[in-house]
């Protein structure tokens, strides 16, 4: 494999700080020494590496432009960034940093107590300890409002009893955020896994997302003090604000996935000959190369954009919605083409295509499908949603 410096047709990075660049090369660094030689192993086992936790927070990749104790609070250009080289590696990957900073860490420091950010924010980010987001049940994906989960006032304590099902960092988390329906409305908790009545189940026979821990949290009449509750999240803005936080990294990187099938599928058709030629010497596959670029191009283009537009304090849903429904729609078709240029050679796992492909066919319906997203910027600029009864 030829050294990687990034699909940047029209020069993007120049507008990078020397901070940004250098986040940029040291993550790029990391997947491409550290991870990418481990991943397709995990992906045929199904797994991914407790250490990963402590790898990438030893980096000070976990929770980095959350502020609070022991966070960087880098900017949200840098987040992306650094979602945009995970994803280059696997999407599990970067879904782990994203449930662990965006989901999790991200919650406690906006809705969280002085005390729950001191006792989980510095292991948090660390690494030591992993958290898990506790929304998404069985007969409630697109519709989180009506959860089954519930949270019960027994004097100064509260009883959670409920399922939450297709959750990333299931089985290996430490801390779980749970939402539940309490009298006052939705509510946030925090429930270590050790609390009698918790337990979690993996998910078997996953075809997407197989180097990601995904699996069932078991609510069982779990007790847990006032004190594990969230003061700040009242309602089910809570939780999708949080939500927000997470599509905002998936935009950046899917952009990565894409840029990694672009990748392969350019070296390899450059490599491939066919009739005493390359395959990249045809009109064909250079058409399909250029439609992946120009795409490339664009979705990154959104993404920067983006970025600055919430360092300067500007993080609508509606922007973040279009990014992460064109961003890994276009990711999609890219990973695709790239299968048809690699042909049957794309299906093994001797390539990333095809890892790359049956993931983000997941990220495309998780963290809000590809129609909730449109019915958002729908609803946005038509003033007229569509998706309330």
């Amino acid at each position: 494999m030829q050294p990687y410096h990034g699909v940047d047709f029209y020069r993007l990075d120049e507008f990078l700080s020397e901070e940004e660049r250098s986040v940029r090369d040291t993550v790029r660094n990391f997947v491409e020494q550290r991870f990418m030689p481990a991943v397709r192993a995990h992906h045929a086992a199904g797994t991914l590496p407790r250490e990963i936790g402590p790898q990438l927070g030893e980096l000070g990749l976990l929770g980095p432009s959350v502020q609070g104790p022991g966070c960087a609070g880098l900017s949200a250009t840098l987040y992306g960034l650094i979602c945009r080289e995970l994803e280059r590696g696997d999407s599990g990957l970067r879904s782990f940093a994203s449930v662990q900073g965006s989901l999790v860490m991200w919650p406690i420091s906006v809705y969280g107590t002085e005390a729950q950010q001191r006792r989980w924010l510095p292991e948090l980010a660390a690494g030591r300890s992993i958290g898990c987001f506790g929304l998404t049940e069985v007969g409630h994906g697109s519709d989180p409002g009506g959860m089954e989960t519930v949270a019960a006032r027994d004097g100064a304590d509260w009883i959670l009893t409920g399922n939450k099902m297709w959750i990333t960092n299931a089985n290996h988390a430490d801390i779980a955020l749970i939402w539940a329906r309490t009298p006052e409305g939705i509510g946030g908790f925090l429930v270590e896994r050790d609390r009698r009545g918790f337990s979690t189940a993996p998910v078997r026979g996953k075809w997407s997302l197989r180097a990601s821990d995904t699996g069932e949290l078991v609510l069982d009449a779990v007790r847990v003090p006032d004190a594990n509750r969230l003061p700040g999240a009242r309602g089910l803005r809570a939780p999708l604000s949080c939500l927000n936080e997470a599509r905002y990294g998936i935009a950046w990187g899917a952009v990565g996935a894409a840029a990694e099938c672009y990748r392969v599928a350019l070296e390899y058709a450059l490599a491939r000959q066919q009739f005493k030629r390359p395959i990249a010497s045809f009109q064909l596959v250079q058409a399909k190369l250029v439609d992946m670029l120009t795409e490339i191009t664009k979705g990154q283009t959104l993404a920067h954009q983006l970025g600055r537009l919430k360092d300067r304090g500007i993080n609508e849903t509606p922007l973040v919605s279009l990014a992460k429904r064109n961003n890994v729609a276009m990711a999609l078709e890219v990973a695709r083409a790239a299968r048809e240029i690699l042909g049957a050679a794309g299906i093994t796992d001797e390539w990333p295509v095809g890892r790359h492909l049956t993931n983000l066919e997941s990220v495309k319906t998780y963290e809000g499908t590809h129609e909730i997203h449109t019915l958002i910027v729908g609803a946005e600029i038509t003033g007229l949603p569509a998706y309330r009864g």
